[in-house]
């Protein structure tokens, strides 16, 4: 067991507490108490490199042009009806460079993501454009994002109505109307992203990969999942949607 829990942890990028480690191990068949791992994890000197929640700040002004149709319905019954998007920044070398980022917030899976050295309209698009073919080109879907320059331009709206995606949008400064990325992104920083950033651009590029595919989406644990990763979230939604489907 201890093993199981200095692995996790590894696998983590030392950012996993006793709750994930908890989570994590019993998935994989070793039922454990969130007590009983922060004991291991103590007798093993691990220790989470996570930080205390932060308070966001409510402004209530509201945006003129994009309404806020998502009005902070994050909870979702089934995957590809409602996406959230949001750009942050991270060192790369000697500059910034900026990661726009797609998740469904059904299961909180990362679908699309892209990278660059411009926050501007063509990375949003990137990463919109990659959840839109990751994801079957499904119709109907809402994507909610703040008030961004990368979000209001003429070119990413004209590329969400040629995808058929409504638009919605947080109220202007209003952190709480996109929690959900808010929330992606602090995960991000705090568990894996170093304090002092990446060497260079590929270097970068390639941790926030392997963060996003070979650990986000496939092993960590989320609360709003029950204790289970998207990717097992999805599966059972699609398991459970076939069990129905055969009955009926």
């Amino acid at each position: 067991m201890r093993a199981e829990v200095k692995r996790f942890h590894v696998i983590s990028g030392g950012s996993a507490g006793a709750r994930s480690i908890s989570d994590m191990l019993t998935n994989e068949g070793y039922p454990l108490s969130r007590y009983r791992a922060a004991s291991l994890m103590s007798e093993l000197n691990l220790v989470s490199c996570q930080i205390p929640k932060h308070n966001y700040k409510k402004v209530n002004k509201e945006h003129v042009a994009i309404p806020n149709i998502l009005q902070r319905q994050f909870a979702v019954v089934e995957p590809d009806t409602s996406w959230c998007g949001d750009v942050t920044y991270i060192w790369s070398g000697t500059r910034w460079s900026y990661l726009a980022v797609v998740l469904d917030l059904f299961s909180r899976k990362v679908i699309g993501w892209a990278l660059s050295n411009s926050p501007d309209s063509e990375l949003t698009m990137q990463a919109l454009m990659m959840a839109y073919e990751s994801r079957g080109q499904p119709k109907g879907v809402i994507f909610h994002s703040d008030q961004g320059t990368h979000y209001t331009s003429r070119k990413f709206r004209q590329r969400l109505w040629r995808y058929q995606i409504t638009q919605s949008m947080s109220r202007r400064g209003n952190c709480w109307d996109n929690a959900p990325m808010e929330r992606f992104f602090r995960s991000l920083k705090t568990e894996w992203i170093p304090t002092i950033g990446y060497k260079n651009f590929t270097e970068a590029k390639q941790a926030i990969i392997h963060y996003i595919m070979d650990y986000y989406n496939k092993t960590r644990p989320h609360t709003y999942n029950g204790g289970i990763s998207p990717n097992e979230s999805e599966r059972r939604y699609r398991l459970s949607y076939k069990t129905v489907a055969n009955i009926t």
